[in-house]
C-alpha cells in the first residue's frame, strides 16, 4: 500500500515539474505582452431584467481568443516558441504539430473594432446609443481588457400590424399572426424579427406556398409616434414579390424509383401504379404495396415541406437505402393562375443487399470484466423485397476481471444469434395510419450463449423475443416486447461455487429459477444531440413483468411451485426510471444531474428476483469510488468478507450522480463528479417469514435508506474522438453504507476506473 502511495506522489511531482518547465515567459519579446483575454462589465442603471442571453451574445464578440492554458501553462505556445528557436526534436515537432499555437500579443488586439461590434449588437437588441469604453489591466507579462457598458433603456413594442390586401395570401398571414411571439411590451430585437419571418415562411409553406421566401417579408419600425421609448412595427410584403410566390401549389403526380442508379438513365423501365403513386423499376426490387405505407405525400395534397421531410426520414429508417432524394418539379405557370402544380419524384438508392462483416472487439463491462472478442455478422437488407433485415451473428470472446478488489475471474463466451426485422407492423389489424412520424418495426430474435466461468460454473442461455419499436417524434421512442423468453441452465458448478451458494441462500434462490417468460416495455425521451436547447433532458423507463400469463397454463408441484412444460418459472414485476438533466454552462462546459431508481417485486413462484434481473451498484457506470457490484445490499456486510461480488445485488436500487464536464485541451476533456447509491432487498415480510434464510442481515429496504447510501467523489480525464470516448475516472469513497457519517478521504482507497463512453 505504501508503494502505491509513493508512486502516486511521484506521478504528481512529475506532472507539476513538467508543467513548470513549460513556462513561456522567457520567450516573450521585450516590447510585447501576451493578451490574456477580455471581460464585460454591464452598468445596468435602469435595472433591466433578463440580460443573461445578452451577456452571452456580447461575450462571443470578444476577439481575438487568448492562447489556451492547461493547469496554468500555455503548452501550445511553449512548443511553438521551441520550434521557432530551431528545436527540431521528435517530441517538440510532434507537440507543435498537434497543439502548437501562434502567440497572441496585446498589440494584435483592436479595441475599437470590438467596441464597434458591441455597439452594433446592442443597437440590434434595442439598446440604442449605449456607451462602451475599454480599460486595460496590465501585469508583468500579460495584458487584459475590461469592456464597460453603460446600458440605455431599450425600445419596446407598442403595436404590431400587417399592411393588408384583398388577396387570399394575406388572410393566411393574418391567421398566422394570431400566434405571434411579438406581443406588446416585447423588447426591440432584430433576432426576434428574423425568427418571426422564419415562422411566417414555414407556416405559409405548410399551406402550399411553394415559391414563397422569407426574404419577401419586410419589417418597418416607427418611433415617431411616442415620446418615450416605444415603437410601432409594420409587416409588409415587397412590391417586387413574384405572383407565383403568392399562390399555393398542389401535387398532381407522385413517382417513386425504388432501385435508382445512374445506369438506369437511358433504360426503359416498367411502371406500376398503386393507390395513385407510380413505381418505376426494371424488376421488383421493392414491392410497391410495402413501400407505399412510408409515403406521406398524396395526389392533390397541398405542398407541405414537413410531410416531405418526414417521408424522407421514414424511407431512410427502413435500412435498405443509402440515399433518399425527394425532388419537386414545377409545372408551367400562367400569370392568372390561382393554383400551382407540382410533380414529386422520389429517388431511392439502395445499399448492397448482402454484407458480411468480421470484427475484432475490445469489450469492457460494468462488472469490471474486459477482454478481446471476435464477431462475424451476415446481413440481408431486403430479404422478401419489403425491406426485411435478416441478421446472423456469431461471437467468441475471452474476458477477465481487471481493476481494484476483483476476484481474478476469467471466462470464455461463445454466442450465436439470429434476428429478422420487418420495417412494418406485424399485427392482426392494420394500424399503419396511426403512426405519422415513424413506421413501427417488428423484430423476431433468437440468441443462445455458452459461458464458462473459470473455477466457478458453466452457464448456457437461450433468449427469444417478439416485439415492436417505433419513434413517436424526434425525441420520444417506444419499444414493446409482448413475448420475451429467457432460459438459463447452470452446470459444471465447482465446489468453490457450491460453497458460495451454501453460505448465501438468497443467492442460491436467485439461481434456482432458470425459466423467465414475460412482457417488457421501454420508453425513452432524449433531447441529446437532437435539440438546439442549451439545457437538455434525458428520460428512460423500463417495465418487465414475468410469469403472469404462464400461471394460467401451469401445473402445481408437490413443493407448491408452478411449472410450465416441466420447468419452474420466475414470477416478478420490475420497473426502473433514469432521469438526467444537462445544464449547459457555455464554452463546452456542462453540469449533469442524474437520478436513477429501480424496483423489483418477486411474487408467486419467486422469493427473490432471478440473478440476471437483479440490481447492482458500484463500478465505472455507477458509484465510481467502489468496485463493480460491491455495494450493499443495504448495510449488509457480506461483501467485506471473503465472499464474491455475487452477494452485492438486490431488488431495489437508488442512485444519484452529479458531474461537471469541461474542456482541458483539444480532444482532452475533464470531469469532477460525486456519486451516491445502494441496492436493497425488497422488504416482503410474508416471503421472509416463509424462509428467513433468504434474509441478509441489514439488506432489507427501510425508512433509514438515506443513511445507507454509499458515496464517493472523484475526477476524470476523457479522450473524446468524434463521440468515441476513452475514459479514466479516479474516485475515492467518502461514505460507507454501514456508516451514518462521512469518512476521511484516503489515497489508498482510490479506484481507477477505465471505460469506453461516458457514464451517462
Amino acid at each position: 500500500m505504501k508503494q502505491v502511495i509513493f508512486l502516486k506522489v511521484c506521478l504528481l511531482f512529475i506532472v507539476v515539474t513538467v508543467l513548470s518547465a513549460c513556462s513561456v515567459k522567457r520567450f516573450i519579446p521585450k516590447d510585447e505582452k501576451l493578451y490574456s483575454g477580455a471581460t464585460i462589465k454591464i452598468n445596468n442603471i435602469n435595472k433591466i431584467k433578463g440580460l443573461s442571453s445578452l451577456e452571452e451574445e456580447l461575450q462571443e464578440l470578444l476577439r481575438p481568443e487568448p492562447n489556451s492554458k492547461f493547469l496554468g501553462s500555455r503548452i501550445g505556445l511553449y512548443y511553438h516558441y521551441k520550434t521557432e528557436q530551431g528545436k527540431k526534436g521528435f517530441l517538440t515537432k510532434y507537440m507543435n504539430k498537434k497543439f502548437g499555437e501562434n502567440p497572441m500579443y496585446y498589440s494584435n488586439v483592436s479595441q475599437n473594432k470590438v467596441i464597434n461590434l458591441i455597439k452594433n449588437r446592442l443597437d440590434n437588441r434595442g439598446f440604442f446609443n449605449s456607451k462602451v469604453t475599454a480599460s486595460v489591466k496590465e501585469k508583468k507579462y500579460t495584458k487584459s481588457i475590461v469592456y464597460t457598458i453603460d446600458l440605455t433603456e431599450p425600445y419596446v413594442l407598442e403595436t404590431y400590424q400587417l399592411e393588408n390586401d384583398t388577396l387570399p395570401f394575406y388572410k393566411e398571414i393574418k391567421e398566422e399572426l394570431k400566434t405571434t411571439l411579438l406581443k406588446k411590451g416585447t423588447r426591440y430585437s432584430l433576432e426576434s424579427f428574423k425568427q418571426e419571418r422564419i415562422k411566417i415562411d414555414e407556416s405559409l409553406k405548410a399551406r402550399g406556398y411553394y415559391n414563397f421566401n422569407q426574404d419577401f417579408i419586410i419589417f418597418e419600425a416607427d418611433t415617431n409616434q411616442y415620446k418615450n421609448k416605444r415603437f410601432d412595427l409594420y409587416l409588409r410584403i415587397k412590391k417586387e414579390t413574384p405572383k407565383k410566390a403568392l399562390i399555393p401549389y398542389q401535387i398532381n403526380k407522385i413517382t417513386v424509383y425504388p432501385n435508382h442508379n445512374l445506369d438506369q438513365k437511358n433504360k426503359v423501365l416498367d411502371s406500376t401504379e398503386y393507390k395513385g403513386v407510380y413505381f418505376i423499376q426494371d424488376t421488383v426490387f421493392f414491392k410497391p404495396k410495402r413501400l407505399h405505407n412510408y409515403l406521406l405525400l398524396n395526389k392533390d395534397d397541398f405542398y407541405n415541406p414537413q410531410n416531405s421531410k418526414i417521408t424522407s426520414k421514414r424511407l431512410s429508417s427502413i435500412g435498405t437505402y443509402k440515399y433518399v432524394n425527394i425532388q419537386f418539379d414545377e409545372k408551367s405557370y400562367q400569370e392568372n393562375d390561382s393554383l400551382g402544380s407540382l410533380e414529386a419524384n422520389i429517388y431511392l438508392s439502395p445499399l448492397n443487399k448482402r454484407s458480411l462483416g468480421l470484427e475484432l472487439q475490445a469489450v469492457t463491462k460494468s462488472n469490471n470484466f474486459a477482454g478481446p472478442g471476435l464477431s462475424i455478422n451476415y446481413r440481408n437488407r431486403n430479404l422478401f423485397s419489403g425491406g426485411e433485415l435478416l441478421s446472423l451473428t456469431g461471437t467468441v470472446a475471452y474476458e477477465t476481471q481487471i481493476g481494484n478488489n476483483t476476484q481474478n475471474l476469467n471466462g470464455l463466451k461463445v454466442g450465436l444469434g439470429a434476428s429478422l426485422t420487418f420495417p412494418r407492423l406485424i399485427f392482426p389489424w392494420d394500424l399503419t395510419g396511426r403512426f405519422k412520424y415513424g413506421v413501427p418495426k417488428t423484430k423476431i430474435s433468437f440468441d443462445s450463449e455458452y459461458l464458462s466461468r473459470s473455477n466457478l460454473y458453466g452457464l448456457s442461455s437461450f433468449t427469444s423475443s417478439f416485439g415492436y419499436h417505433w419513434d413517436a417524434n424526434k425525441y420520444l421512442s417506444h419499444q414493446i416486447n409482448p413475448i420475451n423468453i429467457n432460459y438459463v441452465k447452470l452446470f459444471n458448478t465447482t465446489s468453490d461455487f457450491k460453497d458460495i451458494l451454501e453460505k448465501n441462500a438468497f443467492l442460491q434462490s436467485s439461481f434456482d429459477q432458470q425459466f423467465i417468460a414475460g412482457f417488457t416495455y421501454n420508453l425513452t425521451y432524449s433531447e441529446l444531440g437532437r435539440s438546439s436547447k442549451k439545457n437538455q433532458i434525458f428520460f428512460a423507463s423500463n417495465l418487465d413483468i414475468a410469469g403472469g400469463a404462464l400461471s394460467l397454463l401451469s401445473q402445481n408441484t408437490s413443493a407448491g411451485k408452478k411449472t410450465f412444460l416441466g420447468l419452474e418459472y420466475a414470477q416478478y414485476a420490475k420497473v426502473d426510471i433514469d432521469f438526467r438533466y444537462y445544464l449547459g454552462l457555455g464554452k463546452e462546459q456542462t453540469l449533469i444531474t442524474r437520478l436513477y431508481g429501480g424496483l423489483g417485486i418477486p411474487y408467486g413462484n419467486s422469493s427473490v428476483l432471478p440473478f440476471t434481473k437483479q440490481f447492482f451498484a458500484g463500478g465505472p457506470y455507477s458509484v465510481r469510488g467502489f468496485a463493480s457490484r460491491s455495494i450493499g445490499p443495504g448495510r449488509y456486510n457480506g461483501s467485506t468478507t471473503n465472499s464474491t461480488y455475487f452477494d452485492s445485488s438486490g431488488d431495489i436500487r437508488l442512485e444519484a450522480n452529479l458531474e461537471y464536464r469541461f474542456p482541458i485541451y483539444s480532444l482532452i476533456k475533464g470531469a469532477l463528479f460525486a456519486d451516491a447509491g445502494n441496492v436493497w432487498l425488497y422488504n416482503n415480510s410474508s416471503s421472509l417469514e416463509e424462509d428467513n434464510s433468504l434474509s441478509l442481515e441489514g439488506g432489507q429496504f427501510s425508512s433509514n435508506f438515506i443513511n445507507e447510501l454509499a458515496a464517493s467523489v472523484g475526477a476524470g480525464v476523457r479522450v473524446d474522438i468524434q463521440s468515441f470516448v476513452i475514459r479514466f475516472d479516479l474516485a475515492t469513497p467518502v461514505k460507507q453504507p454501514i456508516s451514518n457519517s462521512l469518512s476521511t478521504i484516503k489515497l489508498s482507497n482510490t479506484i481507477l476506473n477505465f471505460a469506453i463512453g461516458y457514464p451517462f
